[in-house]
């Protein structure tokens, strides 16, 4: 579905959420924190999400101050050690994500909940744009208690101030296992990012959180070329 370069494009670009997104406060949920120095003895969490090609996931929350790692895999299907070539079959149950591993003094897990709510179209069932199937699915997987009640709180709240056009569909589950993809899929927007899909479809997204989250981005983060 990928090499429908010019279909992806149009339909991606439209499923671009924009500001009607509405961000939970902290005196409604408890779910935002200041800014801090990272210390030495710095604890940090993860949180793992599917919203489509991770290709694009990916290169998203790598611009954001506060995330140490971000790497491609597959959660939450049936199948073990899954790869690639049997994920695209869309018969595994697994979902295409990412695994964050962030500062929580730096980013709090509802600003990395607010990133992924603005950077995809969550009201589309098992779709992003022009990928189609159960691994492109709209997918939380929560790694604890809080992460659950702080996603489910986040999307009963943009549903009831009708953020998005439609309901939003996003699956929010239990993180059982996650499993990286291929080498060749970490970190690929910066290694090929000269390829037609990288220009057409990914850069669309990174300059869009640029200018979105610029008070989030990593101070030493360049503009992509």
């Amino acid at each position: 579905m990928r090499k429908k370069i010019i279909s992806i494009f149009v339909l991606t670009a439209c499923a671009w959420t924009g500001p009607r997104v509405t961000t939970l406060n902290a005196e409604e949920s408890d779910m935002t924190k200041n800014a801090a120095t990272v210390s030495a003895d710095v604890k940090f969490e993860q949180a793992t999400f599917g919203s489509g090609c991770f290709w694009c996931t990916e290169a998203v929350f790598r611009q954001l101050d506060g995330v140490h790692k971000v790497q491609s895999g597959y959660s939450g299907g049936q199948v073990k050690n899954p790869d690639y070539k049997l994920i695209s079959t869309g018969t595994t149950g697994h979902a295409e994500v990412i695994q964050i591993t962030f500062d929580p003094e730096v980013i709090a897990y509802a600003e990395v909940l607010e990133v992924f709510w603005k950077t995809h179209d969550p009201t589309t069932l098992n779709r992003q744009g022009a990928d189609v199937g159960t691994q492109y699915r709209s997918v939380v997987f929560y790694h604890n208690d809080e992460q659950r009640e702080l996603a489910e709180a986040y999307k009963k709240k943009l549903d009831a101030a009708g953020a998005f056009e439609r309901p939003i569909v996003t699956e929010i589950s239990p993180l059982a296992e996650f499993y990286p993809a291929e080498d060749y899929h970490q970190d690929y927007f910066a290694l090929n990012g000269q390829q037609p899909y990288c220009q057409m479809v990914i850069r669309p997204k990174v300059d869009k959180v640029r200018e979105v989250f610029r008070d989030k981005l990593k101070a030493e983060t360049p503009a992509p070329r």
